[in-house]
C-alpha cells in the first residue's frame, strides 16, 4: 500500500509530463477512481487515507489540503527528488486509470461521481463522511 501524497505527486508528475492539466478536483477523482481499481482488480486499497463525500465528490483530505493553494488551477509538477516505488502492476493500474480520466473535463468526473452509490450513499450536505473501501468495491464489482 502507497501513501495517497505519493500517488498524488505521481499523477501530477504524470499529467505535466504528458501535457494533462491537473487540476486539485480532477486529482482527486483520479485518486478515487484509482483506489476503485485496486479494490476491484488487485483486492486490497492503493492507499490507507479516508476518501470523504464532499461537494464535489470523492476527496482524500490530506491530498486536498496539500495542493488547495493551486485553486481551480492546474498543478505543476516540482518536487522532482520523490522517487516512485510501485511495482509494475500497481502503476500500470494507476497509468490505466490517469489515461481514462483524463479524457473527462474535472466537472464531468463530478458529474459521474455524483451518480454513483458510494458518494450518493455517504453523502451529507452539512458533513463529511467517509466512503468506505467496501462500499467503493462492491459498486465497482457490479458494474
Amino acid at each position: 500500500m502507497y501513501s495517497a501524497l505519493l500517488v498524488a505527486s505521481y499523477i501530477i508528475m504524470r499529467c505535466n509530463k504528458t501535457q494533462m492539466t491537473i487540476s486539485n478536483l480532477k486529482l482527486q477523482k483520479i485518486l478515487y477512481f484509482i483506489q476503485a481499481e485496486f479494490l476491484v482488480t488487485v483486492g486490497y486499497p492503493c492507499f490507507s487515507e479516508r476518501i470523504e463525500a464532499w461537494d464535489f465528490g470523492p476527496v482524500v483530505p490530506d491530498v486536498y489540503h496539500k495542493y488547495k493553494v493551486y485553486g481551480s488551477a492546474s498543478i505543476p509538477y516540482v518536487d522532482r527528488t520523490i522517487l516512485y516505488s510501485f511495482t509494475d502492476k500497481d502503476k500500470n493500474l494507476i497509468d490505466d486509470v490517469i489515461d481514462e480520466c483524463a479524457k473527462y473535463s474535472a466537472s464531468k468526473l463530478v458529474e459521474i461521481t455524483h451518480n454513483q452509490d458510494p458518494w450518493k450513499n455517504a453523502y451529507h450536505s452539512r458533513y463529511r463522511t467517509t466512503i468506505s473501501n467496501d462500499s467503493i468495491k462492491s459498486f465497482f464489482e457490479e458494474v
